[in-house]
């Protein structure tokens, strides 16, 4: 098997190519074992130039331009081979390439830091708002509802619900390009009403921590909560372009309850999703992010929850009381740290188990799990997923109470307020327990 070129091309750029890729590359050669020997080299050739590869391309710093041209002269001269988008934050472009097209670039272009396989990411309120403390903060004579605050929910879309009627304020879909919000899995419309939704249809029963918060829905996962690093990479590059196009109508907040497993890379600033999110924490914008739904083991936060910067959030189960904290504790699946990379995670808890929130009807998870739906308007899930937007909603009101505020300062809030437990380990509970009222100043 060491004879076959693709084999000997992944020996021999090993060091550039990310583990992923490798094995993507070496399984086309899982079928050879039923074929012929005299029809391989055959067989090889065919795969070499018909089979595309969905890559990220990380370049060096210096001549990023120039390399991107090389790339593209290569490219034209292949086949079924194209460049699709180009992140000069992080320096990097989206292809799909044939293994011919990935060799000749490998060769050609020498000033390519690392290629990634464009991997499979996926996505991971009844008496949690006020489990949070987040409900009915008064400072300054204000009750805090996150209003003048934007929270950009990254995720499957926003269906259109009465709870958030008005509040969705833009729209942005990474998968099939469409412009008006909707939300074909269910997924993005349950975190979007764990932030800001005001309980119309409820009484005010299930609202979210902050419900007058405007929000912008950004789609990146398709109908079965599945997407990619390109969309992924894509939507908070264009939350980031966005504040620079229109500084006067900003994102303040960023809640992605999606991830993927951290691969074993030098730092964790090799990972292509940690650098996007720090792109954007570096912008003035609050990122929090999912610890992910591996627990009880050790080590299992997700990427993008492994970037030492960034609010990465576990999930508490309240067990379904709001005015006592004896019966709290992480919930099982919650993703412990510490990361691959030796730091405590997660950072914080919030309520994550039987989270009461907004429904998508006809979406994927509404067909799917009928028994959640609760009252008609509202769904019942439980996961990170839920816990993030909740202290992203939490996060808002932290915005709106101190808009100087800049994400390294809303989360020593966080951290600093938080309910602690005795004899905790940091990287199953992180700092504590979520509590609004502690984490804003009077």
């Amino acid at each position: 098997m060491f004879g076959y070129s693709m084999v000997q091309m992944v020996r021999s750029y090993a060091d550039k190519l990310d583990k992923p890729l490798r094995n993507e590359i070496l399984n086309l050669y899982k079928p050879f074992a039923k074929t012929p020997c005299f029809l391989h080299t055959k067989f090889e050739n065919f795969l070499r130039s018909t089979k595309k590869l969905p890559i990220i391309v990380e370049f060096e710093r210096d001549g990023y331009e120039d390399e991107l041209q090389l790339l593209g002269n290569v490219v034209s001269k292949h086949s079924r081979n194209t460049v699709r988008h180009h992140f000069s934050r992080i320096h990097c472009c989206s292809a799909e390439v044939t293994p011919n097209g990935l060799t000749e670039l490998l060769s050609d272009c020498g000033r390519i830091r690392r290629i990634y396989l464009n991997r499979k990411v996926r996505a991971l309120l009844d008496a949690a708002v006020p489990s949070a403390n987040a409900r009915n903060v008064v400072r300054k004579g204000t009750v805090l509802t996150g209003k003048g605050v934007t929270v950009a929910v990254v995720d499957t879309g926003i269906y259109p619900h009465p709870d958030l009627e008005g509040r969705i304020t833009s729209f942005v879909d990474f998968v099939n390009n469409r412009t008006e919000p909707y939300d074909d899995n269910g997924h993005g419309t349950h975190c979007a009403g764990d932030v800001a939704g005001n309980g119309l249809r409820s009484s005010g029963k299930y609202a979210g921590p902050a419900p007058e918060a405007s929000l912008f829905g950004v789609k990146v996962l398709n109908k079965m909560g599945s997407g990619s690093l390109e969309t992924i990479i894509q939507g908070v590059d264009w939350c980031i372009q966005h504040n620079e196009d229109v500084p006067e109508d900003p994102i303040h907040i960023i809640s992605m309850s999606l991830g993927s497993t951290p691969q074993p890379y030098a730092s964790e600033n090799d990972d292509p999703m940690v650098k996007i999110v720090e792109e954007a924490w570096a912008a003035g914008i609050t990122v929090c992010v999912a610890a992910g739904n591996e627990g009880p083991d050790s080590g299992t936060i997700a990427s993008p929850g492994i970037s030492s910067e960034v609010i990465t959030v576990g999930a508490l189960d309240d067990n379904n009381t709001d005015t006592t904290r004896d019966d709290d504790t992480v919930a099982s699946f919650s993703s412990r740290g510490p990361t691959p990379y030796g730091v405590v995670k997660p950072d914080v808890l919030a309520p994550g188990v039987n989270i009461v929130s907004l429904r998508s009807p006809n979406s994927y998870l509404d067909k799917l799990q009928k028994s959640n739906r609760v009252d008609g308007d509202y769904f019942t899930l439980s996961g990170t997923s839920m816990a993030t937007p909740i202290c992203a909603g939490v996060a808002a009101l932290m915005k709106q109470a101190n808009p100087g505020a800049m994400p390294d300062q809303i989360k020593q809030m966080l951290i600093s307020g938080a309910d602690l437990w005795t004899d905790r380990d940091p990287n199953v509970y992180g700092a504590g327990y979520i509590n609004a009222e502690r984490s804003i100043p009077s």
